[in-house]
């Protein structure tokens, strides 16, 4: 059987803690073979499980937080700068 992609989705989780039954591993071990988006969200979501484990603390640039909440709040708006117009 194969399953689409959102079906992958919901178990990413599973199989990145090992726990989903053999017969869904198959499946989604299968997909992701061929499905290159599904690939870069596994990739995505196991870089984020690293990162967010990692106690290491990096001190943002100055005014950083205050651009991303505007940016943030333009992007739901939808109204956001091209980004040859973000200053860093």
């Amino acid at each position: 059987m194969v399953i689409e992609c959102k079906h992958v989705w919901e178990h990413i989780s599973g199989y990145l803690d090992g726990t989903l039954s053999p017969e869904v591993l198959e499946q989604v071990q299968k997909h992701l073979e061929h499905c290159e988006i599904c690939s870069a969200i596994l990739d995505s979501t196991r870089n984020i499980l690293i990162l967010t484990a990692d106690e290491r603390v990096f001190e943002l640039p100055l005014g950083f937080s205050e651009r991303l909440h505007a940016r943030l709040e333009d992007e739901i708006r939808g109204i956001a700068p091209a980004p040859s117009d973000i200053k860093e």
